[in-house]
């Protein structure tokens, strides 16, 4: 058992936190599941990656329904609770970030029902082929490719279209901080789509906007206005470190020793189109 723990526990974080979008319940799921095999036979672990695999699958969706009760009562936007995933060359760090979808893609999740977002995480970022999505959740595989179809269509993807996001360098979150360090709007206006849309989450326990802020202007003028007055507060404790959140680049921001905020982007052609920023002290525990 301790070597199928070994084995599996990666995969099935992964699996389970994407599933959900709360790295807490995912720990907790991939405990349980564990908990239950220690009563199954081992002689019975014919295939004990599908069997894993099922399990934490119908534990999750059994998950989303109080998940959903919770999100009715969660003040403001819910976004997903970001992960550090560290380029540490271990086995399990490599599993998780090759298995991960980008954060914009999790925040799209939640357009899906849970049957939906399953087939989803388990064709797109696992990997797994039809007929084994079909044998895990109980449905035949004709249907799996319709729900994977379905999803996309809700999410805006193409059939065809790359899940994969763009990828965020430093050097461009340097120049956008930089940007906003002096105050220049023209250069802030350049490196933001039109469409660009920032969304916080406090959670009801940190100061964040209530609504998604849409829009280049009214984007350029939170984000300045946000900026130099908390800089001016907190000029002398108050830093922006580049931290790997999610296999993307993000920014975690610092006071002293406590993390304020963590920061996901979303580039499209080079420009700002996604800003995700968990202010949630819930979901900023483990980083």
């Amino acid at each position: 058992m301790e070597e199928l723990y070994d084995q599996y526990r990666a995969l099935l974080f992964t699996l389970a936190y994407q599933l959900t979008g709360s790295a807490s319940d995912a720990e907790d799921a991939v405990q349980d599941v564990f908990v239950k095999v220690c009563d199954v036979q081992i002689e019975r672990l014919t295939e004990p990656k599908a069997y894993l695999c099922k399990v934490v699958t119908n534990h999750c969706l059994n998950q989303r329904q109080s998940a959903r009760k919770r999100r009715e009562v969660y003040v403001g936007p819910w976004l997903p609770e970001p992960i550090a995933t560290p380029e540490a060359d271990t086995l399990e760090t490599t599993i998780v970030r090759r298995d991960l979808l980008s954060y914009g893609m999790l925040v799209l999740l939640e357009r899906l029902t849970p049957t939906e977002r399953t087939v989803f995480v388990l064709r797109e970022a696992l990997g797994f082929d039809y007929p084994e999505i079909a044998e895990l959740i109980g449905k035949r595989e004709a249907n799996c490719r319709k729900l994977l179809s379905r999803a996309r269509s809700k999410m805006g993807i193409s059939e065809d279209e790359a899940v994969a996001a763009e990828a965020v360098e430093w050097d461009w979150i340097s120049r956008f901080l930089t940007s906003l360090e002096q105050g220049n709007v023209d250069h802030i206006l350049s490196m933001l789509t039109e469409d660009v849309l920032l969304i916080a989450d406090g959670g009801g326990k940190a100061t964040a906007f209530k609504r998604p802020v849409h829009t280049r202007d009214l984007v350029a003028r939170v984000l300045l206005d946000r900026f130099h007055g908390r800089r001016s507060d907190h000029r002398e404790n108050f830093q922006f470190e580049a931290a790997p959140l999610n296999g993307e680049t993000g920014i975690v921001i610092r006071s002293g020793d406590e993390i304020l905020a963590a920061i996901i982007l979303q580039l499209r052609g080079g420009k700002l189109a996604r800003m995700y920023a968990v202010r949630n002290p819930d979901k900023l525990a483990r980083l």
